[in-house]
Parts: structure tokens; C-alpha cells; sequence
């Protein structure tokens, strides 16, 4: 399993997004660590904004930054070749690179000579570590919680780290379980499952949510959809090693047209819970739905509360907007488990 300590505090690279989504990694870092974040860098041009002090390299360094991380999230995990010299500049500055980019910056043959030269440290959080093994199948003890979505970007992980926060502050025994770059770089170990050769998915994430305590609550982090046309081999192999025993759907309020797929449309709800249920029970039978967390971005908050009324009427579980409402009517479900 990926362990990481990166040295803090942090500059967060936005590059040139233009939105959130784009710079979802750096934004899950700003909210979740935001002790840890000293400042942001963004090239001119770019929209996306974590409300961090803009500092170049020289200023966030001499702020105290001591980790320069890749905050960006594009299709593909490519390094634009631009931003190597930046890369560069901030190690001569005395800062660690960390990347969850699928493009490894130990391949990059600039970036280690610097890294050689300056003493600094390469971070490439999308390298699998340890043994490789296939799934077993097997039950475990303990118990499990897994987000699945409608889609890409409707907020998995910040629903899971949303619900092991309210989860820890009642003192109830969970662990976080980190599957995605961001995940990893908040919680500091996990396991990069979409950078996992597909034959030893479901085996890593046995491996990431072992044998545990009766009590103890694995809280794992999904990944896409098992409608995505380019995601669902992760998201299934995922669905299949949690074992989980309970699923949080999480779904884009008023999103019609699936992420980065045009023709495609998000699928109903409906369709999604029973789906999800189905294949998850391939590996534990008594997999349930155990509540739905709404983004209602897009929203005002009257139309907010109207939809998850509704959504919670017509599928009788503790329906949610994390940001909106919090988590805590999902955790009392949980506690009564």
C-alpha cells in the first residue's frame, strides 16, 4: 500500500484550469488539509481559484512551502512539457515535487537531473506499491463502506472523507481508504487503483481493507462509474474487492450528459442503485444501499432542499448534500449496523 509523507506546508499548482473540476486534486488538499496549504500558483489565464494568496515560487518558498504540488487533474494524467521548467524552478528553490499525475516525473529526464542537482524529492503518487495479487473473494471481518456514482466528479471522495470526519468525531472506530491521487495525498497512504493492472484491482483494495474488528468501519473511496464508458473497468473491479457492505450512491443534481463523454447521458438513479447492488453482490450478498449524497451545486438552496426531499421519499434512505447538510443522518443509519 502507498505510504506518503510529503513536507509541509504546501504550494498548490492550478496551472491554467479553468475550473474546479479540472484542479479537483488541489481543491480536495485546500479543504481537507487547509493547515497544510500556504499559498497557490496559477499561470496566467486560468479561472479556477482555491481562495489560497497567489505566490510565485520565489514568494511561497520564501513563505515556508516546502512541498510544489501538481494540483491538476486532466484527462490522459499528462505533464505539459511548459510546465517542466516551473517544475524545475521550484526545486532550485528548495521545493519537493508531488505529482498524482499518470505521466511519472522519475520519466521525465529534466526533472530528475534537477531532482539529482538540487537534493529534492520526486513524489509520483500514482506508482502502485508492494505485491501485486488478485482478488480472493473471500469474506472478511469487519465492515465496509463504498461511494459509487451516476458519474465521474459528483463527489466520492468527498463524500467518504465527509462521512469517516462526522464518524470520528462520534468516536466510532474508521479508517479512511484512500483509492485516488487526491485521496492519497490528503490521507498520506492508499492505493492508486486506476494505475492498478486491471487483473489485481479487486486483490489491492482485499489488501487496502483487510480483516478487521467487528466495529471497525472501512470507509473506501470509489472511483467513476460503472456507466462510464472509459471508467467502469475500475470502478467494477472496485465495487467487487470492498466487499462493501454498504453503498453511497452519489449523483450531480440536474447533470445530464456524463463527464468528457458526449452522447452519453447520466443514467437514472434508479438504475444506478440497482445495478451497483447487483454486482456488488457478487462478493457480499448482503451489500445495501445505505444512503445517497446529492451535489447540489447548481442549485439555490430552496431547490436543494426540495430535491433531496424528494430523492429521500422515493428511496427510503438518509439522502444528503455533504456541503449543504452534512452527513449525519447517513452516520446515525450506520451507527444502528
Amino acid at each position: 500500500m502507498n505510504t506518503l509523507t510529503l513536507n509541509a506546508p504546501y504550494l498548490v499548482f492550478l496551472g491554467d484550469a479553468n475550473d474546479l473540476i479540472m484542479a479537483k486534486v488541489a481543491k480536495g488538499i485546500a479543504h481537507w488539509r487547509p493547515e497544510k496549504c500556504v499559498a497557490q500558483l496559477r499561470l496566467a489565464g486560468a479561472k479556477a481559484d482555491l481562495g489560497l494568496p497567489d505566490m510565485s515560487v520565489q514568494e511561497a518558498a520564501a513563505a515556508g512551502a516546502k512541498t510544489f504540488v501538481v494540483g491538476l487533474a486532466p484527462i490522459g494524467g499528462t505533464l505539459p512539457k511548459e510546465w517542466i521548467g516551473l517544475l524545475i524552478e521550484a526545486m532550485e528553490a528548495g521545493l519537493d515535487i508531488a505529482s498524482g499525475l499518470h505521466m511519472r516525473l522519475v520519466d521525465i529526464p529534466e526533472l530528475v537531473a534537477a531532482a539529482e542537482r538540487t537534493g529534492q524529492t520526486l513524489y509520483d503518487v500514482r506508482i502502485p506499491k508492494g505485491e501485486m495479487v488478485c482478488g480472493t473473494g473471500l469474506p472478511r471481518s469487519g465492515k465496509r463502506l463504498l461511494s459509487v456514482g451516476t458519474d465521474c466528479c459528483v463527489g466520492k471522495m468527498f463524500t467518504t472523507l465527509a462521512i469517516h470526519k462526522e464518524m470520528a468525531q462520534r468516536g466510532m472506530n474508521a479508517t479512511f481508504r484512500a483509492t485516488g491521487q487526491t485521496g492519497i495525498l490528503i490521507e498520506g497512504n492508499g492505493v492508486p487503483v486506476d494505475a492498478v493492472v486491471s487483473d489485481f484491482i479487486a486483490g489491492m483494495v482485499e489488501v487496502l481493507s483487510p480483516d478487521n474488528t467487528a466495529d471497525h468501519w472501512d470507509i473506501i473511496e470509489g472511483q467513476g462509474s460503472l456507466f462510464h464508458p472509459a471508467y467502469a473497468g475500475v470502478s467494477l473491479g472496485l465495487l467487487h474487492g470492498a466487499q462493501a457492505d454498504v453503498l453511497i450512491v452519489c449523483h450531480e443534481a440536474g447533470r445530464v450528459q456524463m463527464d468528457s463523454m458526449d452522447g452519453y447521458l447520466v443514467p437514472e438513479l434508479d438504475k444506478v442503485i440497482e445495478t451497483n447492488l447487483a454486482m456488488g453482490a457478487v462478493t457480499n450478498p448482503n451489500i445495501r444501499l445505505g444512503g445517497i449524497a446529492l451535489n447540489t451545486v447548481n442549485l439555490t438552496h430552496e431547490d436543494a432542499l426540495k430535491e433531496i426531499a424528494r430523492v429521500e421519499a422515493k428511496f427510503g434512505v438518509p439522502v444528503v448534500d455533504p456541503v449543504r447538510t452534512g452527513v449525519a443522518s447517513i452516520v446515525d443509519n450506520l451507527e444502528t449496523l
